[in-house]
């Protein structure tokens, strides 16, 4: 990468952000609007945030974090501009910056990782105890929201949305049952689609919000396969599954020759799959959670967690799927959302695929489970807890029915997707929401 420019390649588009002069007619102004809202900070408003916990903070200081990639900058036209998340992301990603603010802040502990303290020892507990990899049902009513912004289109249009909607044919997954929508006319996504989606229409009025929502129900369960190395079988190469899922995907998953290297390193001369997982799993372990820009904007993002040693949920999975198909593990993505009480938000991780076993979750990014017990520290490469809703089972598919023009989220499929006929409805012309009611949960 030159010194004096970066460049973001959304997979389908060349966007070119850099100190010299680009004509503006090269660059598609959609994209390069996403790049501006993800990189909206000033420096004298993350130095703001930044002197909170270092008050004599300095500018060798800041600039040595933007080269070591802990506080994440660009230029554009000229002028440095920072992620929206680039200052508390560098005390997540710098482990000096993490312990000052940990000693003013003390310990903080979300969500998933309160409830996931006792469930994951449940989990295995039950397992052993019930001899089933399945266990601990919780089941949920989910009110869904997405509201469009007033007269972000003008009266009378039609916006058209996909919204969420648990899957249907997975097992750990079951009961789903769509309760209400806001609109009474509707299409639900046949199960073969690799997003699954609710989608509705309506007209603008002038003035008002445009307001899409959905009711439904599940139940989701904990999966733990208590996999030992003996338990795996020769891969049977010639199968659709091992060709479908070892193989290279456009653009997030390219064996290109720094992944096929440290591949080789990691796996050394190790022929069990498990064990191959296992040494996968363990090094990306070391990058750091940290938010991340829209994925729309990174044209390789297994490589961008390397570049930038830090990753989200996503970006870590594609990672650790990427480094296990390059090493002949068949292995794919899914998503949707952390159900957690007090934590819920969207999520991403992985499967892989083991002979005479079948498919196993692999939730790369909640690393080794604090615990000296062997089952429960390894839980995550072959279990995942109870608290989740699949939405996605593989990336950067079509949605149903097809959508006209370039999605938001050309990766993920989480929050939704909105437009009209004139074009896309962006993140920032939209908001959100999840509201959950637990109607089972394990004792």
């Amino acid at each position: 990468m030159k010194k004096k420019c970066w460049i973001i390649f959304c997979g389908f588009l060349l966007l070119a952000v850099c100190v010299s002069a680009v004509p503006k007619k090269r660059i598609d102004q959609e994209r390069m609007n996403r790049v501006r809202l993800d990189f909206s900070k000033t420096k004298e408003q993350v130095t703001s945030y930044i002197r909170t916990y270092i008050p004599n903070v300095t500018e060798d200081q800041l600039l040595q974090w933007e080269k070591e990639k802990s506080l994440e900058c660009i230029l554009i036209d000229g002028q440095k501009r920072y992620f929206y998340n680039a200052a508390p992301n560098l005390f997540r990603i710098n482990k000096e910056a993490a312990a000052i603010k940990k000693a003013k802040d003390g310990v903080v502990v979300d969500g998933s990782e309160k409830i996931n303290a006792t469930h994951v020892p449940l989990v295995v507990r039950t397992v052993k105890e019930q001899h089933q990899n399945r266990v601990l049902p919780v089941s949920m009513r989910i009110k869904y929201t997405l509201t469009v912004k007033p007269d972000a289109v003008p009266a009378g249009e039609i916006i058209r949305c996909w919204l969420p909607f648990p899957r249907t044919d997975q097992p750990r997954q079951t009961n789903v049952k769509l309760l209400h929508t806001s609109e009474s006319s509707y299409q639900l996504s046949p199960s073969k689609y690799k997003h699954s989606t609710l989608y509705m229409e309506k007209k603008q009025v002038k003035g008002q919000p445009t307001v899409f929502s959905a009711e439904y129900e599940y139940t989701s369960r904990a999966e733990w396969d208590h996999l030992t190395p003996q338990d795996i079988l020769p891969y049977q190469k010639s199968s659709s599954i091992y060709k479908e899922y070892t193989r290279e995907r456009e653009t997030q998953v390219r064996f290109t020759p720094r992944i096929k290297a440290l591949a080789r390193q990691l796996v050394g001369d190790e022929q069990n799959p498990y064990l191959k997982v296992k040494r996968i799993y363990e090094w990306i372990n070391q990058f750091p959670w940290a938010s991340a820009r829209e994925y729309s904007t990174i044209e390789n993002i297994p490589e961008y967690v390397l570049d930038n040693k830090h990753g989200d949920c996503g970006q870590v999975s594609l990672l650790f799927i990427t480094l296990a198909r390059c090493s002949g593990i068949p292995a794919k993505f899914q998503s949707g959302f952390m159900m957690h009480p007090g934590g819920k938000n969207m999520h991403d991780w992985a499967q892989v695929y083991f002979e005479g076993i079948g498919w196993v979750p692999v939730d790369q990014s909640f690393g080794l489970f604090p615990s000296q017990n062997e089952d429960e520290k390894y839980f995550f490469t072959n279990g995942i807890d109870s608290y989740r809703m699949i939405v996605n089972d593989d990336f950067s598919f079509p949605l149903f029915p097809a959508k006209k023009y370039i999605r938001s989220e050309t990766v993920d499929f989480q929050r939704g997707e909105v437009e009209w006929r004139k074009g896309n409805l962006y993140f920032n012309q939209w908001s959100w929401n999840m509201d959950i009611e637990y109607l089972q949960t394990p004792l």
